[in-house]
């Protein structure tokens, strides 16, 4: 029997972890059994005569009996942006694929994260060298319908390519057309893997593996049903991140016991799209978490130590529309209360020398809703448009007090081995709200003028989905990364400073084992802690696009380390804190995701059995990329 939502509660050494991460986890009596079946067993880890795991992989307990059993060739863990890419290329494949997602929306930074505004190199968007189902996708996107709030009294059947006109790049849209857009991308790749399917509002909690350890035999998930038809997520993930991992039902949702196995006779291959690496954290499998000191990686401008609390800030957008409420919203967002004071916050809020209305200006920026489609490098914005603001020295949170991605110590002692809930720092996402909503208050207050006055967006009327008006989820930047098996010269593998800079020796070639080629700024979103204590951040990494190589990703990027039947599908493949800085945005994580899935694919088409690792020795990868190709994907600049 579960009991109710409490505070974890360890000895005394680890109860003040607990508090410090603000953790709250759904408990188990302790007296009580673990409710597991026979065919939860078969593939369960052996154990000894203590119950010691042999095969070193964790072991959910509780673990309820699934309710429901899926059966799928290809298990995509997160519907990130890489997450949809991977399971789209995994069906158009041929592969029977299934892709579980957190929250109510796909699409991840197009989505649920709020970053509905794709960022490009210049480079790239002057060249369109982009691979063929990016751009279909990006069609897919301008051809959704858009809903905006009741008070504008536009025409009622708009899309975004009638109100597409902001400056980031060449494509900005409210978050919904981004998740009705991902959802019509994989109902488009299932026409070729009918028997595929995939669901939101369903966390990831582990897996089985088999006696060996070596291969995930299946993946475990918990759905959430919201017992209220009108239900609308908080916006506060600080407040609902438990609830929503939790096994157990509440009076917000009933509970689904869910696994993820594949079809008898058949081989299970398994993605981790998540945006943190939530499967790589959960087994603990080789990866680095944080900055990488020069002594790590031999990068020339990597940091002086190791610091895994240093990962890239992470930010909730919002919206904030050109519109006269009356100081409604200023009024609402000036009773919010943050744990750090006011002045905190604001000491670094700046829009610098930017304009904030007039041609390249901030609410231009990524202005998501243009009513006169203007030019948004001369024009101003008229009444009713709409923005998204997602702003470096605004509502970007990297202050380290505490981390928000939870190291595998932090893991152990919250007993999130045995209870997945999310890896996350419940305490580090509540700063990150407080950030977010002081911002536009912020914005309210000192930048709206008569003729561009400026109201937060929440409820109703908020496009990011939530009452509270923030995104879902926070934009993460950066999580767990991968270390990769072993190449000559280098073990572990991942890619460096230099394999991406023009201006710096010792680049490698990957052309014999590219996957997916990318290209952007190093484009690092730094961390410190609140006393400015020395933060481990690679203060010198930061470089513009044009001295930015093109980015070619090795297959050696996507395998990680103990797992014979994992590919990795989004932001946690095996590079360094600085190179990271270039593959996490957009296009780069579509093309990680679209090569994960497009292998996994393949790999079940193959007559005898092979392993990602294989493909290089074995001599493999020229059929490979010919598949690849033959998807679209792009493998040359």
């Amino acid at each position: 029997m579960f009991c109710q939502l409490s505070r974890l509660r360890f000895a005394a050494r680890a109860t003040s972890f607990a508090a410090a991460i603000g953790l709250v986890v759904s408990c188990q009596s302790p007296t009580a059994t673990p409710v597991r079946t026979d065919n939860l067993l078969v593939d369960s880890p052996l154990t000894d005569a203590e119950g010691k795991v042999l095969n070193g992989r964790p072991v959910l307990s509780p673990l309820p009996e699934a309710q429901q059993i899926w059966t799928c060739e290809v298990v995509v863990v997160g519907g990130s942006l890489g997450g949809v890419a991977a399971a789209a290329e995994a069906m158009k494949s041929g592969a029977t694929t299934c892709l579980i997602e957190l929250t109510p929306w796909l699409g991840g930074q197009i989505s649920s994260q709020g970053v509905s505004a794709v960022d490009e190199s210049l480079t790239m968007r002057a060249d369109q060298n982009y691979a063929q189902p990016w751009k279909d996708f990006k069609q897919v996107i301008e051809q959704q319908p858009i809903r905006l709030p009741g008070w504008l009294n536009t025409p009622a059947n708009l899309k975004v390519s009638d109100t597409n006109a902001c400056w980031v790049g060449h494509l900005c849209f409210p978050p919904e057309a981004g998740a009705a857009a991902a959802e019509q991308w994989l109902k488009q790749a299932a026409q070729l893997a009918p028997e595929s399917q995939w669901t939101t509002e369903t966390a990831f909690k582990g897996a089985t593996f088999d006696a060996a350890g070596k291969n995930i035999t299946a993946i475990h998930a918990v759905r959430r049903r919201p017992r209220r038809a009108d239900y609308v997520p908080a916006g506060r993930l600080s407040q609902e991140l438990a609830q929503w991992y939790a096994w157990s039902a509440d009076e917000a949702f009933e509970k689904v016991p869910l696994r993820l196995e594949a079809p008898e006779g058949k081989s299970l291959w398994v993605i981790d799209a998540t945006d943190t690496g939530e499967l790589i954290g959960w087994a603990d499998l080789p990866h680095r978490l944080g900055s990488d000191s020069v002594a790590t990686t031999g990068e020339v401008n990597a940091a002086p130590e190791d610091n895994p609390d240093c990962t890239q800030a992470f930010t909730y957008p919002f919206t904030i529309a050109l519109h006269n409420d009356n100081t409604t919203s200023l009024t609402q967002l000036q009773k919010h209360q943050p744990t750090y004071s006011r002045a905190e916050h604001r000491r670094d809020f700046s829009l610098g020398s930017t304009p904030v209305f007039s041609g390249r200006s901030f609410f231009n920026y990524r202005r998501m809703v243009s009513l006169t489609k203007n030019d948004p490098f001369i024009s101003t914005p008229v009444l009713g448009d709409l923005t998204l603001v997602n702003w470096n020295p605004g509502n970007d949170w990297g202050i380290m007090n505490p981390p928000l991605v939870m190291t595998a110590t932090d893991i152990d002692a919250a007993g999130q081995r045995q209870n997945w809930m999310g890896g996350l720092s419940t305490v580090a996402l509540g700063h990150a709200e407080d950030r977010a909503f002081l911002f536009a208050e912020w914005l309210l207050e000192t930048q709206s003028q008569p003729d561009f006055p400026l109201t937060f967006l929440s409820g109703e009327a908020a496009p990011m989905g939530t009452l509270s008006g923030l995104s879902m989820t926070p934009y993460i930047r950066e999580g767990r990364r991968i270390l990769g098996r072993a190449i000559p010269g280098q073990d572990p593998f991942f890619l460096r400073e230099a394999d991406v800079r023009s201006d710096l020796p010792g680049g490698r070639d990957f052309s014999d084992t590219v996957v997916a080629v990318n290209h952007y700024d190093l484009d690092i979103h730094g961390c410190r802690y609140r006393n400015w204590e020395p933060s481990g951040e690679a203060t010198s990494a930061p470089a513009q696009e044009f001295v930015v190589l093109p980015i070619q990703v090795p297959i050696e990027s996507l395998i990680p380390q103990g797992v014979d039947n994992l590919l990795i599908g989004g932001k946690a493949i095996a590079v360094t804190h600085i190179v990271n800085a270039a593959t996490r945005v957009h296009y780069g994580e579509w093309g990680i995701g679209s090569a994960a899935g497009a292998i996994a694919g393949w790999l079940t088409q193959q007559s005898e059995p092979l392993t990602p690792a294989d493909i290089v020795p074995t001599g493999k990868m020229p059929e490979l990329h010919t598949h690849l190709e033959s998807q679209g994907l792009r493998l040359i600049w």
